[in-house]
């Protein structure tokens, strides 16, 4: 067992190229850029490529079919399809993206052909839900409870690297970023759940110090009150999973949806330049238009937002040279093309972890797990290897027979979560842990 087809060849698929085929394994990548692919391969003889797109159904099922294991780096939305394929052809299916419902309930069809469909093996998911079992289940194994839980986690550019108004540059899946902007989230404090719709997301923020990375900016990831059942911590009463951004992120996206300049609409816009598209979305003229956009936000002129949105060039009467598109689309290309990570930058990971444990005898203590990686275009960005190389771990342990499970899972079980995480810290991928800090390390946002 040793052929793994790899579906996409995106921002943090050459860490696992790299990895397999270090190891001996064969390795063919399937996907529409085929010379992205080639430049990973880089004409070790284990690798191969095919140009593929995802409409050529009859061509995947046979390439499962000759593959040992599957492995798909492209959007969640085929996940459930390709599962579907790996069942039929009973074979094994790995991806790092979120359990959607129609993927959860593939789990008996996966069991009774005997197969594993892992999901949510990347970072976040990911490196997080398995550093957040392994304490989950010390504290549960000594007989305490977890009280409260804050888990966060945030790919940025490293603190130099972070030199434009937003503070922010493009590590992974550049659209998935943006879009991840318009969820709402829910999550649980002092016993009460908190709903932020999506206008709001961005306002319910707070700040957080982390070492090496400077101050940052926390706000809620979608719905966190499901890990109860995820993680089995049915007594917690504080439950947060938060995205960490540097200042100026959250304050320019929340005033870009103001805007509704992430709106999916078709429009027509041709002849239109940048300035016209904004006072267009705004319901304003173009003349004074940063005043009136300031004014309508309720901001002041010099404020971080206006001066985002200035620095992309929305206050430019730069053309578009666009016709039928939707604003989200002009939006995203629009931040894509000046917000890119150069090869002289450095991109960073932080993950933290904070947990207060209450114990039978009834102390309370404060548990912190964190992580700061480090990376760079040059070589590997620290969110490609996150993402990738805790995968990467998980295939090699399928095809040696060191996971044996069958069905739909995340990676929160022991059988998965100890030796990935024993090999991660092999790879230099490692959470340091704190025990035994007063309650009064905890977060309080």
């Amino acid at each position: 067992m040793d052929k793994v087809l790899i579906l996409g060849a995106g921002m943090v698929v050459k860490p696992m190229v790299e990895y397999l085929l270090e190891r001996g394994f064969k390795v063919k990548i399937a996907t529409t850029t085929k010379e992205k692919a080639d430049r990973m391969i880089k004409g070790h003889p284990g690798g191969s490529s095919l140009r593929w797109s995802t409409d050529e159904t009859e061509v995947l099922a046979e390439l499962v079919s000759n593959h040992d294991i599957t492995v798909s780096f492209l959007p969640y939305r085929y996940h459930v399809q390709f599962a579907r394929t790996c069942i039929k052809c009973r074979k094994p299916l790995i991806t790092t993206s979120y359990v959607q419902p129609e993927m959860q309930a593939l789990d008996m069809d996966a069991k009774q052909a005997g197969v594993l469909i892992l999901n949510e093996i990347g970072l976040d998911p990911g490196i997080d839900h398995m550093t957040a079992m392994k304490i989950i289940d010390y504290i549960h194994g000594r007989g305490g409870n977890v009280e409260e839980f804050y888990s966060l986690c945030g790919a940025l550019p490293a603190p130099e690297s972070a030199d434009n108004p937003l503070n922010y540059k493009f590590s992974w899946s550049p659209k998935g970023v943006i879009l991840a902007s318009k969820n709402s989230a829910l999550y649980l404090k002092k016993g009460r759940t908190i709903s932020v719709d999506s206008a709001n997301l961005f306002k319910d923020r707070f700040s957080y110090y982390f070492p090496g990375a400077g101050e940052l900016e926390v706000y809620p990831n979608r719905d966190s009150i499901s890990y109860k059942n995820i993680y089995g911590i049915p007594e917690v009463i504080t439950l947060y999973r938060g995205t960490f951004r540097f200042r100026g992120w959250c304050e320019t996206l929340d005033a870009m949806k103001s805007l509704n300049m992430l709106d999916d609409s078709i429009i027509d816009y041709s002849g239109m330049d940048y300035a016209r598209f904004l006072a267009e979305r705004a319901g304003t003229g173009t003349t004074g238009l940063k005043a009136k956009i300031a004014e309508k936000l309720g901001i002041q002129i010099d404020s971080t937002a206006i001066r985002s949105l200035e620095w992309l060039g929305f206050f430019s009467n730069e053309p578009m040279n666009c016709s039928h598109t939707s604003p989200f689309e002009i939006t995203a290309n629009r931040m894509i093309s000046k917000m890119t990570l150069k090869e002289t930058d450095r991109d960073m990971v932080v993950m933290q972890h904070v947990f207060l444990a209450s114990w039978p005898d009834g102390n309370k203590e404060v548990i912190k797990s964190s992580m700061l990686d480090f990376g760079s275009p040059a070589d590997n960005t620290a969110v490609a290897r996150t993402v990738a190389l805790p995968a990467s771990v998980a295939v090699k342990m399928v095809l040696e027979g060191k996971i044996n499970l069958k069905g739909v899972f995340r990676p929160v079980v022991p059988e998965i979560y100890i030796p990935v995480l024993d090999e991660l810290k092999d790879l230099g991928i490692e959470m340091k842990e704190e025990f035994g800090l007063p309650v009064s390390e905890m977060i309080d946002g």
